[in-house]
């Protein structure tokens, strides 16, 4: 399968909603937030989602997006550690590398950005996640809590040596 990795810019915050709801449609157990809540975001939200962070949307040959991924530099940590967020691939494209090349994307995007770590947490029951993130060589750091979701769901932090 042929996939375009798309940088997000403001005008397209249309294919950010879809891709975004879609993935919370789909796989709500593994986000942060509720499809409820970002349905009801306005185009204003939105656009200010891609402008704050950078964010990137595999599209397959038809244009239609089939993976989303972003980055932050998450409140409290390290100034050169870069976050992932969001990363999420169709399910009908998944074990065909959409997922390696969106993580491959942040890579890149926060080397050069000039970080040194590269970190993400993710729900210890989303195994394939998990399996991903090992496979492209984060590693465990035993940093643990509660994620603020319903029902409650331990999170882990991975990180990422960049340098």
């Amino acid at each position: 399968m042929l996939v375009l990795i798309h940088r997000v810019v403001e005008d397209d915050w249309r294919l950010m909603q879809e891709v975004r709801l879609r993935a919370l449609r789909e796989d709500p157990e593994v986000f942060g937030s509720s499809l409820q809540r970002e349905e009801r975001f306005r185009e204003s939200h939105w656009r200010m989602r891609t402008r704050s962070s950078p964010s990137w949307i595999a599209l397959d040959e038809q244009g239609t997006g089939r993976g989303i991924v972003g980055m932050i530099l998450e409140p409290g940590s390290p100034e050169d550690d870069r976050h992932v967020v969001s990363l999420w691939v169709a399910p009908e494209v998944r074990r065909r590398g959409v997922g390696w090349t969106l993580l491959d994307t942040v890579r890149q995007a926060a080397l050069d950005d000039g970080a040194r770590t590269l970190s993400l947490w993710v729900v210890d029951e989303n195994h394939p996640a998990v399996d991903l993130y090992v496979r492209a060589g984060y590693a465990r750091t035993g940093e643990r809590h509660e994620a603020q979701r319903e029902p409650p769901k331990i999170e882990e932090r991975y990180v990422l040596e960049l340098r």
